[in-house]
């Protein structure tokens, strides 16, 4: 009953979160921000994450590549000081450098900064903002966007949860070129002359390569930078036109037009990227947990703010990465740890032979999972993949512990011809010192994982907790509770074969 209240109470996550020296930051603009504007931004936030003593180095990346897909996102890779001349872990630096930099005037409102730990295990499959996420899908994405903003917002009100963010890109500019055919037409030009023009002047194209005897060069056209920085440019753009055509129907040569004397263009809002899941739009919420706070509990939050939201039945949501890894280990891992409970009963019922003596055995499993789950309690980690490694070791060092006394004492009944008393005070008297010895040495084995510190120690310090704290509790408890129950067990299979007999005669 204990070790279940525990597994209900204690917080269950999936890896714990390490320190390994290492942050990274994914940066954001406004969405119509440009690359010189993007990279002066980025320049001012790296000099102000450099103030930090914590800070050593920053690597920093902008522009659009296989993982920025837009121009107004970037990334830092932030590298910190040895964790012994540092003053606060990786959690702790990001808790002090996220508001000190939401908070700057000068950057408050140019770009914003996402901030996360690198680490070492990892099973995400793609780059966010921020450390968990948690998609939305929709065959119709306009009522997506409608909809991701209000869970933004909700999500945003949680305590269980820090730095929400989304990858809605619904906001950027768009120019749209509306061609007024029939004065196009009265120029001769085309709406491919216009198109040309345009990706003449904007798009880069390269229009010749000059070879030379070592070397080539490839001669690339485009207007100067400077006639590039707002929609007022594209009036500069000019056409090549026919002039105006005589009675005798012939013209007066070819003339110059510009564009706006054929066009029309006009600013509108238009997605800056429109990400996919299983061939549908989607958006993708990210989030990192709040202090203290446990993934579980984030998860629950999550999905309790989404039914009271209300949303269409058509927008699909899902977790990814660590987050949906953790749901499915939350539904398998009761169901993993009761086959294996199962499995052993069967093997040691056959070893036996009997339908009792596996349960005295197993009867010891309890005391190192009420030992293994409130260490970790005690101690504020969460009940996540590596502790369950623990705990699966333990099963298998206490369940020994148990075979080495019960095997012992069955061997002297069925040879000796000893009472089941004498035997199992015969088997605890020699079977002490063989269990003390191996069970020291897995217990100081462990014990270099749970106190030991460095890069990346919190993934080895839950095992070290669950295995050193379950193997004390256990130890102290089957030594004394073991051959109690094997007497209590032995007179249970007597009573039972008397009462089959009798039931036989009458």
């Amino acid at each position: 009953v204990a070790t279940v209240v525990l597994y209900l109470v204690i917080p269950k996550g999936l890896f714990p979160i390490q320190d390994t020296g290492v942050i990274q930051g994914i940066t954001e603009a406004p969405q119509t921000v440009s690359f010189d504007a993007m990279e002066e931004r980025q320049q001012l936030l790296v000099e102000r994450l450099m103030e930090d003593p914590a800070v050593a180095s920053v690597a920093s990346i902008i522009g659009v590549d296989g993982i920025n897909a837009t121009l107004n996102n970037g990334r830092l890779l932030i590298n910190l000081v040895p964790r012994e001349r540092r003053d606060a872990s990786a959690a702790g630096v990001i808790q002090r450098l996220g508001p000190r930099l939401a908070n700057d005037p000068e950057l408050r409102a140019a770009i914003r900064l996402f901030l996360q730990p690198v680490q070492d295990l990892t099973i995400e499959d793609r780059v966010s903002r921020t450390q968990y996420q948690f998609t939305l899908a929709d065959a119709d994405y306009n009522r997506l966007a409608a909809w991701v903003p209000r869970l933004t917002e909700r999500l945003r009100t949680l305590p269980q949860l820090a730095d929400v963010a989304s990858d809605l890109q619904d906001k950027g500019l768009q120019a749209y070129v509306e061609i007024d055919r029939a004065n196009a037409s009265r120029f001769g030009i085309t709406t491919q002359a216009i198109d040309t023009a345009l990706y003449n002047a904007f798009g880069q194209r390269q229009i010749s390569t000059i070879f030379t005897q070592s070397n080539l060069y490839r001669v690339v056209l485009e207007v100067k930078g400077e006639y590039q920085q707002g929609i007022a440019d594209l009036e500069r753009i000019h056409l090549t036109g026919i002039g105006a055509v005589g009675a005798d129907g012939t013209s007066n040569g070819a003339v110059q037009v510009p564009l706006a004397a054929v066009a029309r263009v006009t600013e509108r809002l238009a997605p800056l990227a429109i990400g996919h899941q299983d061939q549908f739009p989607a958006v993708t919420v990210s989030f990192n947990l709040a202090p203290g706070v446990a993934l579980g509990d984030a998860v629950a939050a999550i999905q309790r703010q989404r039914d009271l939201l209300g949303m269409p039945a058509s927008i699909q949501t899902t977790f990814q990465g660590a987050a949906l890894a953790y749901q499915a280990s939350l539904t398998n891992m009761p169901l993993l740890i009761v086959a294996a409970i199962i499995t052993m009963y069967i093997v040691l019922g056959v070893l036996y032979e009997s339908f009792i003596h596996p349960v005295t055995i197993l009867s010891t499993l309890p005391s190192a999972g009420v030992g293994a789950l409130l260490a970790l309690w005690l101690s504020g980690r969460e009940l996540g993949i590596v502790a369950i490694i623990g705990l699966i070791l333990l099963i298998g060092i206490v369940k020994k512990n148990a075979i080495m006394m019960i095997d012992f004492a069955l061997e002297a009944e069925r040879d000796e011809g000893k009472s089941p008393r004498d035997a199992i005070f015969e088997a605890s008297l020699l079977r002490f010192r063989p269990i003390m010895m191996t069970t020291l040495a897995a217990l100081l084995g462990a014990l270099p994982l749970m106190i030991g510190g460095g890069v990346g120690s919190e993934m080895r310090q839950p095992l070290g907790i669950a295995m050193v704290f379950g193997l004390l509790l256990s130890q102290v408890l089957t030594l004394f509770t073991t051959p109690v129950i094997y007497l209590l067990f032995d007179r249970f299979s007597r009573w039972f074969l008397a009462e089959g007999r009798h039931r036989g005669r009458a």
